[in-house]
């Protein structure tokens, strides 16, 4: 009789419960990971909502193991794996492409057109007590990162990208719209690269929080910014901020959209072309994933005070349900240990 885990299974709009479900057994070039933690994100709400674009588009669809935030133990290893993976502390990358398109041979990975999403689309993912990776999807984690932060590494990785998109660096101006997880981490990793950062947000519950990571001023929609800056990064799900935040992006300056609206957003592409100003979309962690480890470790940036709620694998589904509250953080994390 195969041997079972406990998984969070989301299995309709709204409705997931934990199961005992089998311990996947890895496969040539993969590993089985004891996940120690794994974040709730956004993304995992809109699957249990079923608001995800992903379940019109067909590249989503239940049931579903969620949980693309992680970190964990390798326990098993299957053939052709290093040996020394075994018993090492790691997170890993949510792309998973297929690995013989053009876009995976050059490094795009995470937009291949045949990719896995682990936790999202077509690989159950780590709200559960085990977890399976490609071996060559692993990043180890030094012992200076933690286990909190590294469930952070994900997140962390997306707003690397962002702030190294917007080109952040001393003598620089950033704004950053939208102060959850990713815009938080971006405003560390913007402060970390020498920038002057701006965080503007609905309310001004979350000011404490972002000039704790390195802001220097904060905004409301009540009291919003004046002025042009160097670069903008829309963190936020608001349809009508990628609008608006062109608005405060300086000639010649940069855009970063990182933030994913339910709804289609209406950019005036005349505004981006008759001022010179560069747009840059974000998709995905990998190529944010190493440089937010070596952030995590030499201290440059301290994530954990993002995620200062732990609870066990059967609270994940009101933490889906937004049952929970995040505390003084953005962020809830699951031990399925627990």
């Amino acid at each position: 009789m195969a041997s079972l885990m406990r998984a969070l299974i989301i299995d309709g709009t709204k409705s997931a419960s934990v199961r005992h479900v089998p311990v996947p057994a890895p496969g040539p070039g993969q590993v089985l990971v004891d996940v120690h933690r794994a974040g709730i994100c956004g993304t995992d709400v809109e699957l249990f909502t079923r608001e995800l674009a992903y379940f019109d588009q067909g590249k989503s669809s239940f049931p579903l193991c969620p949980g693309h935030e992680w970190c964990g133990t390798v326990s098993a290893t299957g053939a052709g794996v290093d040996e020394r993976w075994a018993g090492a502390r790691v997170t890993g990358d949510t792309m998973l492409g297929c690995g013989r398109c053009r876009r995976c041979a050059s490094g795009r990975h995470h937009v291949c057109a045949d990719r896995s999403e682990i936790g999202i689309t077509g690989w159950p993912g780590a709200l559960a007590e085990k977890l399976l990776v490609p071996a060559g999807r692993l990043y180890r984690l030094p012992d200076e990162v933690d286990d909190r932060a590294g469930a952070l590494v994900e997140p962390g990785g997306n707003a690397w990208r962002a702030v190294a998109a917007a080109h952040a660096g001393p003598g620089k101006r950033l704004l950053i719209w939208g102060p959850g997880s990713i815009g938080l981490l971006a405003t560390a990793f913007a402060r970390a690269a020498g920038a002057e950062v701006h965080v503007a947000g609905l309310d001004s519950r979350r000011d404490d929080l972002a000039r704790s990571l390195g802001a220097a001023r904060c905004f409301t929609a009540a009291d919003p910014p004046q002025g042009y800056y160097d670069a903008v990064i829309d963190c936020t799900g608001g349809e009508a901020v990628p609008a608006l935040a062109l608005r405060f992006t300086e000639p010649g300056g940069r855009i970063v959209y990182v933030g994913l609206s339910r709804r289609p957003s209406l950019v005036d592409s005349r505004e981006i072309a008759l001022n010179d100003i560069t747009a840059v979309g974000i998709l995905g962690a990998s190529a944010g994933l190493a440089p937010a480890i070596e952030h995590y470790a030499d201290g440059r940036v301290a994530p954990g005070v993002l995620a200062q709620v732990l609870v066990g694998l059967d609270r994940a589904a009101e933490a889906l349900a937004g049952q929970l509250d995040t505390g003084a953080g953005t962020k809830i994390h699951i031990d399925p240990r627990r």
